[in-house]
């Protein structure tokens, strides 16, 4: 009886380190991911494109068009020496008196009193390109 206890014991420490040994595999590979970047290129991406998808939607509100013309003029000035994170906007049907909107130059042109549909376009490599900004309920 006493060896079947010892045999029962020490089966369970090699299966107990059989388990130690596969979680610490496990957490060297996911740790190997990260320093490869492939984590870190998806948290990039993603933390740059929540700067404008926040703002996509059917209904939003003049005053948040405005703040992401602002955002899109910021990360334009900001990326000026990088294509690939400039972001283009297109506006149609905003009631802006004629006047052409460009991210570049122009600051809160649009009424704050309408609602706007704001669509967002991504590029190849996953970030946002092309913002397209028309007014709610305008046929696109």
């Amino acid at each position: 009886m006493e060896n079947a206890s010892k045999a029962l014991i020490i089966a369970g420490a090699i299966l107990l380190a059989i388990l130690i040994i596969s979680l610490g595999i496990m957490i060297y590979n996911q740790a190997a991911g990260v320093a490869n970047g492939d984590a870190i290129n998806q948290v990039d991406i993603s933390s740059f494109n929540t700067q404008f998808t926040q703002y996509a939607g059917e209904h939003v509100r003049g005053a948040q068009v405005n703040s992401l013309i602002e955002t899109i003029r910021n990360n334009n000035i900001t990326y000026q020496d990088d294509d690939s994170r400039q972001v283009k906007l297109t506006c149609s049907d905003i009631g802006v008196s004629g006047q052409a909107i460009d991210a570049s130059t122009t600051l809160k042109k649009v009424s704050t009193g309408k609602t706007y549909k704001v669509e967002c376009g991504l590029s190849s490599a996953g970030y946002v390109d092309s913002v397209t900004i028309t007014a709610a309920g305008s046929g696109s």
